[in-house]
């Protein structure tokens, strides 16, 4: 079946559909200029995530991952929605879309529109202190971060701040979890968009979707570890096959 047929076919699932979901990776913020931190020349690359990124490092000492999250703030805090975030919330709009899982921690769904996000990796633009728990919402933080306050500290009582971005070997939060296996008990179609399918637990959940009579479309660059779970699979960045098969 070739690209036409295979996106005129997807166009129908999504106009026929009546509770959409979307499952989100790092692929459909890629031209939103943020690289995948598996990908040649992503943050992985660069910096151990054994060393700067798991939850027990971060632990021993915060200051290597706020120096990883220097560079993580300068790309993030001027990243833009684009066409495939904006095609989403245009979909939220119109009705169709019921809610987005992702595990993106960039906050770009909610700036294009969307209002029911789910995000089972948290997000980069929430802080907390390890101390009192305090909390920091938006970029201030992360602006202090680039000014070069590593690791910055809570203005309530000095204590060392942690981005609510999940860690490795860090428990994924539960409220969260729960939301996004409801959603995907409750959804007649789910798009599958720019991830691999290869973390887990968060991998399972088109499954979960499938099982649960969901048709599935998976939009990636790359195969993935479970194209097996899609009834239609689309090759091709998601800026431009999102809106093909969602803009009506």
């Amino acid at each position: 079946m070739d690209d036409t047929t295979l996106i005129d076919k997807a166009r129908r699932l999504v106009a026929n559909a009546s509770r959409i979901s979307a499952f989100t990776g790092a692929g459909i913020s890629v031209d939103s200029g943020i690289p995948d931190f598996r990908s040649e020349g992503g943050l992985w690359e660069r910096y151990d995530p054994h060393e700067f990124a798991t939850y027990d490092s971060f632990l021993a000492d915060p200051s290597k991952f706020w120096t990883m999250g220097q560079e993580l703030a300068e790309v993030i805090l001027k990243a833009e929605p684009n066409d495939a975030h904006l095609s989403l919330s245009r979909l939220e709009k119109a009705g169709k879309l019921v809610g987005i899982i992702t595990q993106n921690i960039d906050n770009l769904h909610q700036t294009a529109g969307n209002t029911n996000v789910t995000e089972i990796h948290g997000n980069y633009l929430r802080a907390y202190c390890l101390d009192c728990r305090e909390e920091y919402v938006g970029d201030a933080i992360h602006r202090r971060v680039v000014e070069g306050e590593i690791p910055p500290h809570c203005d309530k009582c000095g204590g060392i701040l942690k981005s609510e971005a999940i860690l490795f070997n860090e428990p994924l939060p539960q409220d969260a979890m729960e939301k996004a296996i409801s959603l995907c008990k409750n959804t007649d179609l789910m798009l599958v968009i720019g991830t691999s399918l290869s973390v887990y637990p968060a991998a399972f959940l088109p499954q979960l979707a499938k099982n649960s009579g969901a048709k599935i479309i998976l939009i990636n660059l790359e195969g993935t570890n479970r194209d097996d779970v899609a009834d239609i699979v689309l090759r091709g960045s998601a800026s431009d096959l999102v809106p093909k098969i969602a803009d009506f």
